[in-house]
């Protein structure tokens, strides 16, 4: 398992469960700084040489690279759902020449993969769903700190993390106003990477109502939540997977699934739209999530290691070779002596 953020952790424990649960060896390469986020019996590969002993038969990864100096078939997961941050060939679809195959998530992602792998020739593409939605459509946990149902809508809160998208510093008030009015509860989550500063705001928020969570724990959030209030994020497109209500702010690419509005200034309003579910809205939160997921059995992980089996018995056919990029795999490597000892 293949790690740089914290939030690659929820992506990629589902599928590190399902392998174990086939008597698969499981390692996971990560930084230092996320070291400690690992529990007991997540393994963490330390240098290049335990890599190799392990000789894996592919490396999963919830990031954008991977080091071409691991073992075994590079397999892209992908870090979240295709938020139209950037254009296409710099976002969800820029090839990079790192992967030998791309498990896609649904229909939305599988043409576009499957076109760029026609054209390039050096991939595989095959669609399973998303590991991180396993737990979505599983059973609940046992023993959860979420809040209790008390009659008031549960709303969560999240964020991205680029300056020019995020609505998070213009949150902090009118959240605070929304959440000192107590008829509703609030779950409240930044990204990783946003600042210090933003989350030490953001923590100031909580109250008997409002509780903050770091992003590890978003699948617990959004299964929770009755709506999500949002700007241009993936975690907008997970949310509408399960059939609830999302309003945005000032989205990037608003479509017929989101509640889309202005400024901070108009979201409580749409909160109340939103939770009074307008069949034209949800028809539209339907439609979008069979789209990019259509899956709701739990069990993409495990059509993930499925898609791995069939590429090594060569059911994808004979492929070409990655392309020399020195720039990319130089940075690679460089990027991977940061996470392991290169020995």
């Amino acid at each position: 398992m293949f790690a740089t953020e914290t939030y690659a952790l929820p992506i990629l424990r589902p599928l590190a469960a399902a392998a174990r649960a086939r008597g698969i060896d499981v390692g996971w390469v990560v930084p230092a700084a996320m070291a400690a986020s690992l529990t007991p019996d997540e393994r963490r590969i330390r240098s290049l040489r335990d890599a190799r002993a392990m000789k894996p038969e592919a490396v999963y990864c919830a990031a954008n690279w991977v080091s071409p100096a691991l073992p075994g078939i590079k397999v892209q997961v992908f870090h979240g759902f295709n938020a139209q941050k950037r254009e296409p060939d710099r976002g969800h679809f820029a090839i990079r020449g790192f992967f030998d195959l791309y498990a896609t998530q649904g229909p939305s992602t599988t043409a576009p993969f499957a076109e760029l792998a026609r054209e390039h020739g050096y991939f595989a593409v095959r669609e399973t769903g998303w590991p991180k939605l396993d737990p979505l459509f599983g059973p609940a946990p046992a023993e959860s700190d979420m809040p209790a149902r008390d009659g008031r809508p549960i709303v969560m809160y999240a964020s991205t993390f680029s300056h020019r998208l995020s609505s998070a510093p213009a949150m902090v008030e009118p959240l605070r106003a929304m959440i000192a009015r107590g008829d509703r509860q609030w779950l409240l989550t930044l990204h990783p990477k946003c600042s210090d500063e933003l989350f030490d705001a953001y923590r100031g928020l909580e109250a008997p109502n409002a509780r903050f969570f770091t992003s590890e724990r978003l699948v617990e959030m959004e299964r929770a939540a009755d709506v999500l209030v949002c700007d241009t994020s993936s975690v907008i497109h997970e949310f509408a997977v399960m059939g609830k209500p999302v309003v945005t702010i000032a989205n990037r690419v608003p479509q017929p699934f989101m509640l889309d509005v202005p400024t901070p200034a108009d979201v409580d309003a749409a909160i109340d739209r939103a939770l009074s579910h307008p069949p034209e809205l949800m028809a539209a939160i339907r439609a979008h999530g069979d789209d990019i997921h259509p899956y709701r059995d739990g069990r993409s992980s495990e059509r993930v290691l499925d898609a791995v089996a069939a590429f090594q018995r060569g059911e994808f056919g004979t492929l070409k070779r990655k392309p020399l990029n020195l720039i990319r795999r130089f940075k690679a490597l460089r990027d991977i002596g940061q996470l392991l000892d290169l020995r």
